[in-house]
């Protein structure tokens, strides 16, 4: 399969109005994606798309060969491995057995069910990867929130899906903690060289050196899509947040700030 993904002239209209217009999107295997803007650019539904979760109201997604409304859309999130921060735990497991849960696509262990020994030695090993060796027996409510994020990618990659959609993993860490989260997206990307990635993000800071591919969303449209070196330029990220930016990229990590308008310094 030379497509992971591949989404023609999607629309969604949600409750009479419309959250994406004429989105287009493909992704190879072994591509990192980035998904930027604003609040309310339609990332989300974007996201919520190519994981299989909602259908498009016009136009076509095929999610690893298969198009939306002609497969069961329960078997084929199996492949996929989505990860949401606010994923909603409230028991206090073991962080090995959230990753477990990975397997049964479940919030909790499902009572009657046993993780064979193999899985169980691929579950160690993710969370190694994702580098959480010391926590494997760590309650969930004791770790931090950079911890819980890349436990939940070591969970979403259980079932070795061909494709990680990442929603705003970032969300509530400090500087650490985003390094490290980082840090151990680079490891997974080594890892296993063939796995697709979509990460949602409206903060440059937070893309990790390996993204090749970006896609720029502004009320619904694409505003600009390819290499992520011709798409995250000042002009076309300023255009798509409404500000006007100065990009700057360091050992393949991107800084923005806000130029000064010339109106602002006469004044």
């Amino acid at each position: 399969m030379t497509e992971v993904l591949r989404a023609e002239d999607v629309h969604l209209v949600r409750e009479g109005r419309p959250i994406l217009r004429e989105v287009s999107l493909t992704v190879r295997p072994g591509e990192h994606w980035a998904l930027l803007g604003a609040n309310g650019a339609g990332k989300s539904s974007l996201l919520g798309l190519l994981g299989a979760l909602i259908h498009p109201t016009r136009g076509t997604v095929d999610v690893l060969g298969r198009r939306l409304g002609r497969v069961d859309v329960r078997e084929l999130r199996s492949y996929v491995g989505h990860v949401d921060p606010r994923h909603p735990l409230g028991e206090p497991l073991r962080v090995r057995d959230v990753v477990l849960t990975g397997l049964t696509n479940s919030i909790a262990m499902l009572p009657r069910w046993r993780p064979t020994p193999q899985q169980r030695d691929r579950a160690d090993h993710l969370i190694d990867t994702l580098g959480l060796a010391g926590h494997r027996e760590a309650r969930w409510p004791t770790l931090s929130h950079g911890q819980r994020g890349r436990a939940l990618i070591a969970r979403a990659l259980m079932p070795q899906p061909r494709l990680l959609l990442l929603d705003e993993p970032a969300t509530g860490l400090d500087l650490p903690g985003r390094e490290r989260l980082i840090e151990a997206l680079g490891a997974l990307r080594e890892a296993h060289p063939r796995l697709a990635t979509v990460l949602v993000t409206h903060h440059l800071e937070e893309l990790p050196p390996h993204t090749g591919h970006a896609l720029l969303l502004r009320e619904g449209r694409t505003l600009a899509r390819g290499p992520a070196a011709e798409v995250l330029t000042g002009d076309l990220v300023g255009a798509c947040f409404g500000l006007p930016l100065a990009l700057e990229r360091h050992g393949g990590r991107w800084s923005v700030r806000t130029e000064r308008r010339a109106d602002t310094v006469r004044a």
